[in-house]
């Protein structure tokens, strides 16, 4: 028998290796003498550049750049031959700031450019950037602050993201992400104005006017500069981390996928790792495991063979979320697969 162990993180809980790891050993002993393989996953956020480095044999570097407060953090990037690999989360992720330093009006995406300068030091002109998990609503303005990254013109930009939001507007950047990183309804209309008035300038510079573009309102706006000033595409993250990451062959001849998140709904058919997982299994049963399930029919209807919630109802979050109970409750959901 063989099982591929393809999971995204747990987020706040298990990195995405973790769950993996956990999910492998429990695999092993529920099928004794069974052909385990493991790789962690990620969409395009924060857990990108693990997800990635190993199977690309990438060599990760490690860079002293701003926080979104401007504090520095040491923020690592990949490099394979003259392929950066980014995640801009390393450098503007939620996961930098406490629940209570959240504020967009403040968090600034300067170290996201700092990044890039680094990697186009050490000889790197393609630039694959995962834009999940920030804590920013400046549109890249900060970014594009660090000295002489505006003038770089010899690089190509894909951008790992199935966010569809434009730069600004009632599904833009502010309106709809902003209030899940600290916003307030006064600040969104401030942000809202700032992101307006920052299209314009881009538009000026560049040309390109990303007020309605899909996409430019990934990562705060972020994805909105790399396309005005780069010309930056978009592509499926997942997709292209099933590609990146060898999926295809990691899956050819499994009896069994074991994929899995820290809550599946609705949203996990719109682009996250389990949804891609399926899409790519050609027929193999894919079983999901994660912290908490809703829409159960729609998972079903979706094509996954078996659906496990790990964490019991009338546990507290709290304890839910802590990683010793969480990996138990994770190994004890694959022992009881059918």
């Amino acid at each position: 028998m063989r099982i591929l162990v393809a999971p995204d993180s747990f987020k706040e809980c298990l990195t995405a290796r973790e769950v993996a790891a956990t999910m492998a050993a429990a695999a092993r002993e529920r099928w004794p003498g069974a052909e385990v393989v493991e790789l962690p996953l990620a969409d395009g956020g924060e857990g990108t550049l693990d997800a990635l480095a190993g199977p690309m044999k990438a060599r990760l570097e490690t860079v002293p750049v701003q926080d979104p407060l401007g504090r520095e953090v040491m923020a690592q990037l990949g490099i394979v031959e003259d392929i950066a690999l980014v995640e801009v989360a390393q450098a503007c992720g939620l996961q930098l700031l406490r629940p209570e330093e959240r504020n967009p009006l403040k968090a600034s995406s300067y170290g996201v450019g700092e990044l890039l300068m680094a990697a186009y030091e050490k000889g790197c002109r393609h630039f694959i950037v995962g834009l999940g998990g920030s804590a920013i609503c400046d549109g890249g303005k900060g970014m594009l602050e660090v000295p002489g990254l505006k003038s770089i013109n010899d690089i190509s930009i894909e951008l790992l993201c199935d966010v569809d939001a434009p730069f600004m507007g009632p599904k833009g950047a502010a309106r709809v992400f902003a209030p899940q990183k600290g916003a307030s309804p006064e600040d969104v209309e401030i942000l809202e104005g700032r992101m307006k008035e920052w299209a314009r300038q881009m538009k000026a510079e560049t040309g390109v006017d990303v007020s309605d573009m899909p996409g430019a309102g990934a990562a705060g706006g972020l994805g909105g500069a790399f396309m005005a000033y780069w010309g930056a595409q978009r592509v499926s993250g997942i997709d292209r981390i099933l590609e990146l990451v060898g999926f295809e062959k990691a899956a050819h001849g499994a009896d069994l996928i074991l994929t899995g998140e820290g809550k599946s709904d609705a949203q996990t058919l719109m682009g996250k790792v389990p949804f891609g997982v399926l899409q790519k299994a050609k027929g193999t049963p894919v079983a999901l495991l994660s912290g908490s399930i809703e829409n159960r029919t729609e998972l079903l209807s979706a094509g996954f063979s078996q659906l496990i919630e790990v964490s019991p109802r009338s546990l507290p979050l709290a304890e839910a979320l802590e990683p010793q109970t969480a990996r138990r409750l994770l190994g004890a959901a694959v022992l009881n697969l059918e």
